[in-house]
């Protein structure tokens, strides 16, 4: 099964992949009228909402990095969190600059 694989490289790409998958979820569910580019000029207005879906999106890392530290995957589960500590930094740079 692919969730039992221990790879640093593999976690990375989950950590990339789990919360654009994630942000895509939210947008269809909150902002369903709205293209991709009309919600993010919407969040542009509105920086709360840029909060609420890093949160989102990165809620998804952090499942992920519990299932796979629970698991003990710890190489997998590091990559994760690598990418998520990375979501995070650039999600603060959008949000204060």
């Amino acid at each position: 099964m692919i969730f039992k694989k221990d790879n640093f490289i593999f976690g990375v790409a989950l950590g990339f992949i789990a919360p654009v998958l994630a942000f895509m979820l939210y947008k269809l569910y909150k902002f369903k009228g709205l293209t991709l580019t009309e919600m993010l000029q919407w969040m542009k207005l509105n920086p709360n909402l840029i909060s609420v879906s890093i949160s989102v999106s990165l809620l998804a890392n952090a499942i992920l990095f519990t299932i796979y530290i629970n698991g003990h995957r710890d190489k997998t589960a590091k990559g994760i969190f690598v990418l998520t500590i990375i979501y995070a930094i650039i999600a603060m740079v959008f949000k204060y600059y």
